[in-house]
């Protein structure tokens, strides 16, 4: 056990000159006999517009019970939250990723001004899970998270729907296949509850994430919200962190180069969100252990894919809670991982795994019988992304995994939509979505809207999509994403036109501009960056010029 250390928040208890301080901490209802014992910051994202926050006010007053129970003194604060499927397919999905970093600073600016002495972080959806692992990591406080907890699976007529489905649904009713008012009555069951969307996409696979680095306790990302075992775990969390605090336990003794390897390990064997690869080498980087896409791709042949989940499946986070959850993945590849590392819950993850509740070896697999000897992910590169794409590899069919057809230039998803929905998208072509990368987006966007109406009027499976944006977790299908140089910086993606030959090639990690070398010089000495009228934090975003390559960071 570590040498218990002086209080941080005695810098603003101790002592005949903060006076004043504590003078303005007696209406918050602290009193002086309160002075000495840890101060404990709930950190949330409770709002009313995201289903993923909403619980998050039940889940802060059962961890603000642990803390008091413990000895500690809580004080809940908020940070921002964007739904991500509520702004998807809209200009607003322009502010998505640029709130993540803006959540971070916001956190570690609450956490370092008011000198609190731990954290208990309750992680909700899309930006907000890696927005506060990147302040958690930063700041170095005795700290742990919980999970919000999943969404109830929806259904209908028998089959069982999320949000993902559910705009595959657009598509169907776009091409005949399903009346306006089938629609209707599926958009009323695709979300039964509250909590993160009950499939694999960025919400969930952060939030288990943030479980193989050891910040929460064991089956924090699978449990369901609004549950009497969430709200239990939420209660014991508060406890633990005072704990942490007199234990001296910091969230850098977890977040090391051998759990953040780890953690890349888990996202390729379950099938995770491409937006990890955005988010992993920014929470490493905020944690002094600088990683890169390239993680990604030294692993990508050594780790199968073991869990087929929605979209990849069926089957949604609720089946895989069920199935074992993140201890049953460590299990499975025990022998690929470094488990023999401290947790948040004074244990190691080799005892999370050796404890796993491994209820079902067909949905989630052994590794001796993958679903796929190749990881879920895979980072592509060649003429067209000299710096590297990425692709869901774990999504695409057998027959898509090789795909070479005629380009499908589009300046911008509206304009591409534009086109699918006049019937002007060709089978067997390659659609090819720019400007839309951090700079050029600017706020780099998901593509989820475009590929899940692909996907339901079954063009999905007779083309192929490139794009320096970026997908959804939910989105299936051969399409490529993060696309770097990015076109606003002049890559290969802003030089392509109409009947260019691409290359897709994800066994081989290859994406090609089949157009010669001295053809592409030509090219780019007429190019020029399409201009833009920016103002507010947009501005600021496309200033910074975040690479995709490393994280999106604004620093």
């Amino acid at each position: 056990m570590k040498q218990k250390r002086r209080l941080r928040s005695e810098d603003i208890t101790a002592g005949m000159d903060k006076a004043a301080n504590r003078a303005l901490l007696y209406p918050l209802g602290v009193q002086r006999k309160d002075f000495g014992k840890p101060f404990i910051a709930i950190v949330s994202s409770f709002n009313e517009i995201v289903p993923g926050c909403m619980p998050l006010r039940k889940l802060a007053d059962e961890a603000k019970k642990g803390v008091r129970e413990a000895g500690g003194i809580p004080f809940e604060f908020n940070t921002i939250g964007v739904c991500d499927g509520i702004a998807q397919g809209t200009a607003g999905m322009r502010w998505s990723l640029p709130s993540r970093d803006i959540i971070a600073y916001s956190v570690e600016i609450m956490l370092q001004a008011h000198r609190f002495d731990g954290a208990v972080f309750l992680l909700s959806c899309d930006k907000i899970t890696p927005g506060m692992l990147m302040a958690m990591a930063r700041v170095n406080i005795p700290s742990i998270a919980v999970a919000v907890g999943i969404m109830a699976d929806g259904l209908y007529h028998g089959e069982k729907i999320t949000t993902s489905l559910m705009r595959e649904c657009v598509g169907r009713c776009q091409a005949g296949k399903m009346t306006e008012t089938e629609l209707e009555e599926v958009e009323g069951q695709a979300c039964p509850s509250l909590g993160s969307c009950s499939m694999l996409g960025t919400a969930n696979t952060m939030n288990s994430i943030a479980e193989v680095l050891g910040l929460t306790f064991p089956y924090s990302a699978t449990i369901q919200a609004d549950s009497s075992e969430k709200f239990e775990e939420a209660r014991a969390v508060g406890k633990r962190a005072v704990e942490l605090v007199n234990e001296n336990l910091r969230p850098l003794d977890l977040i090391t180069k051998a759990s953040l390897e780890d953690a890349v390990k888990v996202c390729l064997a379950i099938g995770g969100s491409t937006n990890v690869v955005l988010h992993l080498p920014a929470i490493a980087t905020s944690a002094k252990n600088p990683m890169g896409i390239e993680a990604f791709e030294r692993f990508s042949e050594q780790i199968p894919i073991i869990l087929k989940i929605n979209p990849s499946s069926a089957f949604t986070m609720t089946d895989f809670h069920k199935a074992g959850g993140i201890p049953a993945v460590l299990k499975s590849l025990e022998s690929k991982l470094s488990l023999d590392r401290p947790a948040v819950n004074g244990k190691t993850m080799a005892d999370s795994a050796q404890k796993a509740r491994w209820n079902d070896v067909t949905l989630l697999r052994p590794l001796d019988n993958p679903y796929s000897v190749k990881g879920g992910i895979t980072i592509l590169r060649g003429t067209l992304a000299p710096e590297g794409a990425v692709v869901k590899a774990s999504a695409v069919p057998p027959n898509l995994r090789r795909f070479r057809g005629p380009a499908q230039v589009y300046d911008g998803m509206d304009a591409a939509i534009e086109a699918l929905e006049a019937g002007k998208i060709r089978a067997g072509s390659v659609i090819v979505i720019r400007y839309e990368g951090p700079v050029g987006g600017p706020g780099m966007r998901e593509m989820q809207l475009i590929t899940a109406m692909l996907a339901g009027n079954e063009l999905g499976i007779k083309t192929a999509l490139v794009t320096d944006g970026r997908f959804s977790g939910s989105t299936r299908g051969p399409c490529i994403g993060h696309i770097a140089p990015e076109a606003a910086k002049g890559g290969p993606l802003a030089l392509v036109k109409d009947g260019d030959i691409i290359q897709i090639d994800i066994d081989s990690a290859k994406l090609d501009l089949e157009i010669s070398a001295e053809e592409l010089t030509k090219r780019a000495l007429k190019w020029s960056a399409p201009s833009s009228d920016l103002d507010g934090v947009l501005k600021l975003y496309a200033s910074l010029s975040p690479d995709t390559s490393k994280g999106a960071l604004w620093n």
